[in-house]
């Protein structure tokens, strides 16, 4: 799995900062005298803690997001509020496709040692041979397991980002969107440290944590 930030909002914190400044001022938003970039980080986090987070709407983030699972992108795209350009399988011939591998088939016992892989080589050549014998690309996908890897281009809004964080790096959520999510949040927090700032994970509010077994 491989996160790079493909671009991002030109001074996050000062667009922030005057979004939530012009809520409470007479002036106009290019008037707002900007303080030095602590008090303006300070600021903000003071209204992200009493719940005012329209104006973290105003920064997006856009990500290039390579070899995650097809399994991992079907949880993704469930954020509707996000953006995606995803790598068709109707388009792009999957033969010798890559696979995402769950570290649980690592500690089967030594006898059934390969066999994840065994299927995954298996899958590849029927799905060859469905090509050769004619059938379209988009019907052949119709074979490919969830395992196989995808490439996709997200955006999203600071607000709709955490909101996104705090479900997916929760404990309950599968292990590889929680990877994806540290990922990204890891990109996002380069350019704007104060992002994760009072995210509330778990505590029994997320999807994830209300299915889950006590």
């Amino acid at each position: 799995m491989k996160v790079t930030m493909l671009s991002s909002t030109s001074n996050p914190l000062e667009v922030i900062y005057r979004a939530f400044r012009i809520c409470y001022s007479k002036d106009t938003p290019t008037n707002i005298k900007l303080p030095d970039e602590n008090k303006m980080a300070e600021f903000i986090k003071d209204k992200i803690l009493k719940g005012h987070l329209s104006p973290l709407e105003h920064v997006s983030f856009t990500f290039a997001v390579e070899g995650i699972s097809r399994a991992c992108s079907h949880q993704l795209v469930r954020h509707r509020t996000f953006k995606f350009s995803q790598q068709s399988q109707r388009y792009v011939d999957a033969g010798n496709f890559d696979f995402v591998m769950p570290d649980s088939f690592k500690k089967l016992p030594e006898k059934y040692d390969g066999i994840y892989a065994e299927i995954m080589q298996e899958l590849m050549a029927d799905y060859q041979n469905l090509i050769e014998l004619g059938i379209p690309k988009e019907d052949a996908r119709y074979i490919l397991p969830n395992a196989t890897t995808t490439n996709i281009i997200v955006t999203c809004d600071l607000r709709n980002f955490r909101h996104f964080y705090a479900e997916r790096s929760c404990i309950h959520a599968q292990w590889e969107i929680r990877e994806l999510a540290e990922l990204m949040m890891r990109e996002v927090k380069k350019i704007l440290p104060l992002s994760d700032h009072e995210v509330k994970k778990c505590g029994l509010t997320c999807f994830e944590c209300l299915i889950a077994p006590n």
